[in-house]
């Protein structure tokens, strides 16, 4: 009699997947320094270097900040809108549409594009949804993820998430068959879950900005040359306010008074203050009749400062791809809206460019949330779309010209989705265009019929008259 034993889940990690994931935490903690620089830079902590020559000990510890690495990379992310997914055949979306709102995708993209830009990369799961639930998709920093990448095939090999979670350390390992949930106990890891899906690949994209093909991991829009430029401004604005300090009040000077003239009556000397604001305006004769000379050193000037400021300002607007306004300079002759649109023709293209990339991961994450629910992938014939807002700004009448002059030429259909798309409408004002074109289409339809039916009731007795009934009421 033979006994069949079924196979247990490990509870601990094999050789092999401890070494892979000391590999992965290792090149993860490589990292980290570079990113959280990045990400001081973002949020304006970074530490400004001085050169110390002009800022005295007394204000070591001023700190001046300057958002332009900030501005530069919202200013891009926020011409990245994704609005939907659909089936490029034109077939019914709604399977695509219930993921991507379970995820709450649209929303999440946009996180997703800001550490894109900011770090240069970020991460996005494909994992089993709970119970009946949809794929669950989410979007994870390059601080607590990193994968090892097959540069041949494009795809990960393998990949590890770790974070702190209630005071222990998380990490969760990826692999082309199962993906690893493990807790650190002892210095040790414990494993509490394996999800074995036999996929056969590793359920994990990256999403990279501004790669090469010698540097697939990707840069960030915070570039060293930002960084220098951003550290020269900051310099500049602490050595205005040093200037503040010192200069900001004219200094005076005093030739041929007493000592009296810094006494108050009870023979005390008065504080710098005091004899500023005081005495020094009203000075008396000396003994011998003369009257002390007063006079008013030249208050500092920070008109050379702020152009200074401003050469940064046009510098840091071209490494952007930025208009300079952006960065708060402002020439004496306001820009046209041409000269605006013709400005910004940089940063639009900059974002076609980023949708046509992060377009392509977020369908193949689509894709990849298909193959987990159905457990086979789909149909490679049939593609999916990313639908994304025009990064571009024209104006409202220019769109609409546009859109009117190819229904009128022919070339598009006038109840055609694509007209209501280049008109600017969002997809949520499309899908509502659509709906009230069918409710009109079916009213206009059934007011039809009730008037041929109350022509024919009108009729002569005696004289039938044919009358047309439309497709799907021949029933009546």
């Amino acid at each position: 009699m033979t006994t069949t034993i079924p196979d247990l889940p490990l509870l601990s990690l094999s050789d092999d997947e401890t070494n892979l994931m000391t590999a992965l935490r290792s090149d993860l903690l490589s990292q980290r320094f570079k990113l959280e620089l990045l990400d001081a830079y973002f949020n304006g902590g970074q530490l400004v270097r001085d050169l110390g020559i002009s800022i005295p000990p007394q204000l070591k510890g001023l700190h001046t900040v300057i958002g332009w690495p900030r501005i530069g990379v919202e200013a891009l992310e926020q011409r990245l809108d994704l609005e939907a997914f659909r089936w490029a055949d034109g077939s019914d979306s709604a399977d695509l549409a219930e993921i991507a709102e379970a995820n709450d995708l649209y929303d999440e993209a946009s996180l997703a594009h800001l550490d894109a830009l900011t770090y240069g990369r970020e991460y996005v799961t494909v994992g089993s949804g709970d119970g009946d639930m949809p794929p669950l998709i989410t979007y994870e920093s390059p601080l607590d993820m990193t994968l090892f990448w097959d540069a041949r095939l494009r795809i990960a090999t393998a990949a590890l998430r770790e974070s702190v979670e209630d005071g222990e350390r998380i990490a969760t390992l990826y692999l082309p068959d199962q993906t690893i949930h493990a807790v650190e106990v002892q210095g040790g890891w414990q494993v509490y879950d394996r999800d074995v899906h036999r996929l056969g690949m590793v359920p994990v994209l990256r999403m990279a900005n501004r790669q090469r093909t010698a540097d697939r991991i990707g840069k960030s829009e915070i570039t060293p040359e930002v960084m220098s430029i951003t550290d020269a401004a900051c310099r500049r604005l602490m050595g205005m306010e040093v200037a503040a300090e010192f200069f900001g009040a004219p200094q005076r000077y005093i030739l041929g008074a007493s000592e009296g003239a810094f006494q108050d009556a009870d023979g005390n000397t008065k504080s710098a203050w005091e004899t500023y604001i005081g005495r020094v305006l009203a000075m008396e004769r000396d003994e011998d009749g003369n009257v002390p000379t007063v006079g008013q050193f030249a208050a500092h000037d920070p008109t050379g400062m702020t152009r200074i400021i401003d050469l940064y300002a046009r510098i840091m607007a071209t490494q952007l791809g930025l208009p300079p306004h952006m960065l708060g300079y402002t020439s004496d002759n306001p820009a046209s809206a041409d000269a605006i649109r013709s400005s910004e023709a940089m940063l639009v293209k900059k974002a076609e460019r980023r949708i046509r990339r992060f377009g392509a991961t977020h369908r193949d994450a689509m894709r990849l949330a298909l193959w987990v629910r159905d457990g086979e992938p789909p149909d490679k014939a049939r593609r999916i779309d990313t639908v994304w807002r025009n990064p571009a700004t024209p104006t409202v009448a220019a769109a609409t010209d546009a859109a009117v002059k190819l229904v009128g030429a022919g070339i598009l259909p006038a109840d055609g989705d694509v007209v209501l798309e280049m008109a600017g409408l969002t997809e949520e004002q499309r899908q509502r265009v659509q709906s009230e074109r069918r409710r009109a289409g079916a009213a206009s339809t059934g007011q039809g019929l009730m008037d041929r039916l109350a022509a024919l009731g009108d009729a002569p007795a005696g004289a039938p008259e044919a009358v047309e009934v439309p497709d799907g009421l021949d029933g009546l």
